[in-house]
């Protein structure tokens, strides 16, 4: 298996045994000839039969309008956002809807105990805000609790950080939106009271039936009533989600018949989760499953709302957050890859892609040496981010794929942060890596020019859902994400955030709203908002083509999560690619794993502005069968 989580790989399998039905290719693109390479004394590639009769053609069409567009994971989740837009809301209103909803409908990937990191740009102020939606480990999470597995679990009651989603949800809704908590819950609730099951969920019903067992019986008849596994078109309902959802939503409708202040009143549905009677049950049901999570850990919870990590990229700002996430290790590459010349390259060529390749293995390798929770680590960011250690990193990309981990020294170009120790290092950790799953990704824009962009995750049913008694609540799994090694500055400890690769990304042109873009899939999601961004923003490719255009994604730096598994010069490459790009890229050292037409397993979503004429666009993925509305 490579180095995607047995969840990525679950997936795959069902996304690429239907993607294999379609037969589709795509468009050749010949090699650039802008750099030496092995493949270039071959013969012009012979191009690979394709379905779609005009370039710019694709299997979807890109969504268009003036009035609000929403692309997000499922159909359930769309309609929540649409819902609220129709009633006057703005993106951020639908955003949170839709983000709710999701954690009801979406199970497979994200449940209501799970984070959402999520960033927010303000048409009024011109303003991009983030919401620091990853929880904190609890306070008994030390490494010597893990010494003797040697592995932090991705599943169970010690796989979760404090549940997160609802704390950055109430944030966001309190500083940008303009209804009630209450009213942005009510779709999910009536979610939750039930919905009906579709088949991709039904599917990992089946597949997690055993594992979801093991957690217990709180979270075995939660998604399992009676032994039931919840078939394609029946109604499959969570009393008890809906009735801790309908505590939350009623606090704040009381709160807000007492005061008429929409923010107070916000504030009481969430204090209702985190400090009351919820929050006990769920710290009892922790302790009881010997779990480290407590009643206090929850009360003492707070987010926060942060300044966001910035670059300029070809003349657009690009925003991700902060070095708590994988986000900025998308700035870094983009800066990488234009002081390695890519829009000089023709996309999709071979010159192209081995530039691509190479900027990712030494973006994401410096993620791994660097990054972590600004609270507990100072991060050198002034280096990381600064194009002059961009263009040094640039000089290594050479003629031949690199097999070797090359960590830079960002402290060289840093005035404010100075080195205090040797690189950190990571390693295969040699105990077996427990299952880790997915994610899912919400993105909206309004009539005003609002955007939202959230990329929630954790408390999945893949690997088995551990749900906190009878409150309903599916934990986080994003524990595993920690290191044991205490020289990373990644290492777990109470209260610190793991470095989550949840990435939201957003980008402005002349200061103006232009695009929200995420996608679930973990180590690969910078990887492949990358692949697009660079399609629309360098080489200015129409949305929904550049999100269907085939793709790469390297498994050579070592992953986030369990054992930190590594595969030097892997790189994975849908079948699109012309047989004589790919041989190519072999020449060159690439260790190439070739998938089907659609198989790199994530899903991008993405909303936006169109520059001059401020109408509206969005495009959905057709990988993992993602969904965008709007008009």
């Amino acid at each position: 298996m490579t180095k995607h989580d047995a969840q990525a790989a679950s997936e795959k399998g069902l996304t690429r045994r239907s993607l294999a039905k379609l037969a589709v290719g795509g468009a050749a693109l010949g090699g650039s000839g802008l750099a030496a390479a092995p493949s270039e004394a071959q013969t012009a590639p012979v191009l690979e039969p394709t379905r779609l009769e005009n370039p710019g053609e694709t299997l979807r069409p890109e969504i268009v309008g003036d009035f609000g567009i929403v692309a997000a994971g499922r159909h359930y989740t769309v309609s929540a956002a649409t819902r609220m837009l129709l009633a006057g809301g703005n993106a951020t209103d639908a955003g949170v809807a839709a983000v709710f909803a999701a954690s009801v409908t979406e199970i497979s990937h994200f449940g209501f105990g799970g984070e959402a990191p999520t960033i927010l740009y303000d048409a009024k102020s011109g303003k991009v805000s983030v919401v620091n939606g990853q929880g904190t480990a609890p306070g008994l999470a030390r490494p010597e609790v893990f010494a003797e597995a040697g592995i932090i679990p991705g599943n169970g009651p010690n796989g979760g950080t404090l549940p997160a989603m609802l704390d950055s949800m109430c944030r966001a809704l309190q500083t940008h939106g303009t209804m009630s908590l209450h009213e942005v819950m009510q779709p999910a609730i009536e979610f939750a009271d039930g919905f009906v099951m579709y088949k991709f969920l039904h599917q990992v019903f089946v597949s997690q039936q055993k594992a979801t067992k093991k957690w217990g019986d709180w979270s075995y008849n939660t998604y399992y009533p009676g032994g039931h596994v919840p078939q394609t078109g029946e109604y499959f309902r969570q009393p008890n989600l809906a009735k801790t959802m309908r505590a939350i939503a009623d606090a704040d409708k009381a709160t807000f018949a007492k005061t008429k202040d929409r923010v107070k009143a916000i504030q009481a549905g969430r204090d209702t989760f985190y400090k009351g009677d919820i929050a006990r049950r769920i710290g009892a049901a922790v302790e009881k499953d010997g779990g480290l999570m407590r009643y206090e850990d929850l009360a003492g919870y707070q987010g926060r709302i942060e300044q966001p990590q910035t670059t300029k990229f070809y003349g657009y700002d690009v925003y991700k957050a902060g070095f708590w996430s994988q986000g900025p290790t998308q700035l870094m590459l983009l800066n990488i890859l234009e002081a390695a010349g890519i829009q000089s390259m023709k996309p999709g060529s071979e010159i192209y892609l081995h530039t691509l390749a190479e900027a990712l293995k030494l973006a994401f390798d410096d993620r791994n040496a660097y990054f972590g929770d600004p609270d507990f680590v100072q991060v050198p960011t002034e280096g990381l981010l600064s194009k002059a250690y961009a263009a040094e990193r640039a000089k290594l990309i050479g003629p031949m794929a690199s097999l070797e981990h090359r960590y830079g020294d960002p402290y060289l170009f840093d005035t404010k942060v100075k080195r205090k120790g040797p690189t950190f290092v990571p390693r295969v950790l040699k105990a077996k890596a427990g299952p880790t799953a997915d994610t899912t990704s919400i993105q909206v824009v309004d009539r005003h020019g609002n955007l939202f962009s959230c990329t929630p995750s954790s408390g999945w049913l893949l690997g088995g859902a551990y749900v906190a008694g009878d409150t309903g609540v599916p934990l986080s799994n994003r524990m595993t994400v920690f290191d044991l090694d205490p020289s990373s500055p990644n290492v777990i400890a109470p209260h610190k955030r793991p470095r989550t690769t949840l990435s939201p990304a957003m980008v402005l042109k002349d200061g103006k709203p232009y695009l929200a873009i995420g996608t679930p899939g973990g180590d690969n999601q910078d990887q492949q908002i990358c692949n697009v961004l660079l399609r629309v923003l360098a080489f200015d490719e129409p949305l929904q083509a550049a999100i269907e255009a085939p793709r790469i994604n390297s498994n050579h730096f070592h992953d986030s999560f369990g054992a930190k598994r590594d595969a030097p010069g892997q790189l994975e490459i849908e079948d699109r690619v012309p047989k004589a790009i790919r041989d190519g890229l072999t020449a060159r050292g690439h260790k190439l794993q070739v998938l089907g037409p659609f198989g790199v397993s994530t899903g991008i979503v993405a909303a936006g502005v169109v520059p001059g004429t401020g109408t509206l666009r969005g495009g959905a993925d057709v990988r993992r069968e993602r969904y965008a509305f709007g008009w």
